[in-house]
């Protein structure tokens, strides 16, 4: 699997990443042993990016995470957490997290763009995952936090990356015009985009790319089915599109990109995949993989050949933005 590297530092990530959010039951329960036979999985398949947050099942991601990777060799892959959340005793417990993860709600989320709480998440992360150390680290989404994450949160991480503690340093958001702010006015090396630049949205060309381009830094592409829309060959109606229903007009442009897809010989999600990995600063997309058959999905779509003529012809029949940029040898996914 192709690599890339995050200019300015020692990381390299493979274009298709493992995004652990699931496994830590997002939306429903998943068992321990398919947990473990994913992350099992993908490995086979030659992913070595792997992304976790101690939001995640408050914890289960990382804890699960961890056991999945311990007997690997650490040189061999990069894992991502996330700091902003730290994770205190519920007083108050109903039963069930209200974050929409299936697990008890023992603990509770904190937000905590401190100094002090930066370095505690990164310990406690390492705790529950039992590994020695985080690769990147992202703020995780500090939309009503900007103050203190950059003033406090940030030079923390670049402190830790300038002592070799950490390799990489970023932000993570469902956001675009943020994470450009980072990427302009802090130490960030990479953000973890979320949605906005996908078939369906490219408003990250407003911002965050431009900044990613002209400061050399680097993007990691999440949520590229837009929370499923684009991940079926031919959009249904009562799919959903930035977690809510999908409007009927998005999921008509949606079997129109479809269409266009199958005239060119390849898939909607396969193209979904790609296409962030055509622009010059995105460097991986992560995939949330919640069991081995979910993961053999993913790579082979990602494995599917999508011909760079797909892109004009969207642009041509106005499904893209006309300036969207694409890197001169990375127009289409090849063939392994």
């Amino acid at each position: 699997m192709h690599r890339r590297t995050i200019p300015s530092t020692a990381v390299e990530v493979t274009e298709l990443g493992f995004g652990a959010s699931v496994i830590g039951n997002l939306y429903r329960t998943t068992s321990a042993e398919d947990a473990a036979a994913a992350v099992d999985t993908a490995w086979d398949a030659g992913i070595r990016y792997y992304d976790t947050a101690p939001h995640y099942g408050l914890g289960l991601s990382e804890r699960r995470l961890g056991a999945a990777l311990r007997d690997r060799p650490r040189e061999q892959y990069v894992l991502s957490s996330k700091v902003g959340r730290l994770l205190v005793p519920n007083d108050h417990p109903t039963g069930v997290d209200t974050e929409g993860f299936v697990v008890r709600d023992d603990l509770r989320r904190q937000w905590d763009f401190s100094r002090d709480g930066v370095r505690r998440s990164i310990e406690e992360t390492l705790e529950r995952t039992g590994l020695d150390r985080l690769d990147i680290v992202y703020l995780h989404d500090p939309d009503d936090h900007w103050q203190q994450a950059a003033d406090q949160a940030m030079p923390t991480l670049a402190d830790l990356r300038d002592q070799g503690v950490i390799g990489a340093i970023g932000a993570g958001m469902n956001q675009s015009a943020l994470l450009a702010r980072f990427l302009r006015e802090t130490a960030a090396d990479v953000v973890m985009l979320a949605g906005r630049y996908t078939l369906l949205d490219q408003s990250a060309l407003d911002d965050v790319l431009p900044a990613a381009r002209e400061h050399g830094k680097a993007v990691v592409a999440a949520g590229v089915f837009n929370s499923g829309l684009l991940a079926e060959d031919r959009p249904a109606e009562g799919m959903k599109y930035d977690y809510r229903a999908a409007p009927p007009a998005l999921v008509d442009r949606a079997r129109a990109i479809a269409d266009v897809c199958q005239a060119h010989g390849t898939t909607l999600p396969a193209a979904a995949i790609a296409f962030p990995l055509t622009h010059p600063s995105v460097i991986n997309v992560t995939l949330g993989m919640r069991d081995p058959g979910q993961v053999r999905r993913n790579t082979r779509l990602h494995r599917q050949f999508v011909p760079g003529e797909l892109w004009d012809d969207l642009r041509d029949q106005g499904l893209l933005r006309a300036e969207t940029p694409f890197a001169p040898d990375e127009r289409s996914q090849p063939c392994p």
